[in-house]
């Protein structure tokens, strides 16, 4: 990745609502030349998606999220992909990560009530032959979110009276 793809890329993390002009103007460059970074990491897959972050605590919606910290034994022949690939194809995993560590996976999911989430681990990722183990963190209020603040809002805080 070239300096101009990665101070593009860098624009668009911060805000990809941002388009090609407005870069083009930021970083110096023409229009055309930013238009055509943009397409390349497209095409390379550096670009995977283009999202907007919600802050749903702020909305009557109820959703419930999830990390799940999975230890598995490696399967032959596919190890830990073979396993991370079949979860990722259920629809209430938003994001999967393989981890150093204590743990293997880290599945975050996303269910409308914490039994959905209950069912799904025991109904879905402990049938897995290789799971040994599973651990689930449910999130309470997200402060922060893809750099993100979402807290601080909140007009009632009292300020640190630390010395």
């Amino acid at each position: 990745m070239n300096k101009l793809e990665r101070d593009i890329l860098g624009i668009l993390q911060e805000d990809s609502r941002t388009d090609a002009a407005q870069i083009a103007v930021m970083l110096g460059e023409r229009e055309e030349a930013v238009r055509d970074a943009i397409r390349a990491m497209e095409k390379r897959g550096t670009i995977v998606k283009y999202t907007a972050i919600a802050n749903l605590d702020e909305e009557e919606d109820e959703c419930v999220e999830a990390l799940i910290e999975v230890k598995i034994a490696p399967r032959g022949g596919t190890g830990f992909d073979g396993i991370a690939q079949e979860l990722a194809q259920h629809e209430e995993v938003k994001t999967l990560y393989l981890m150093s560590g204590a743990y293997d996976l880290l599945v975050i999911v996303e269910a409308g009530s914490i039994k959905s989430v209950s069912r799904f681990v025991s109904e879905c990722i402990s049938t897995f032959d290789s799971v040994l183990s599973t651990a689930t963190h449910f999130i309470l209020k997200k402060y922060k979110i893809e750099g993100a603040l979402t807290a601080g809002r909140d007009k009632t805080r009292r300020l640190s009276v630390q010395a």
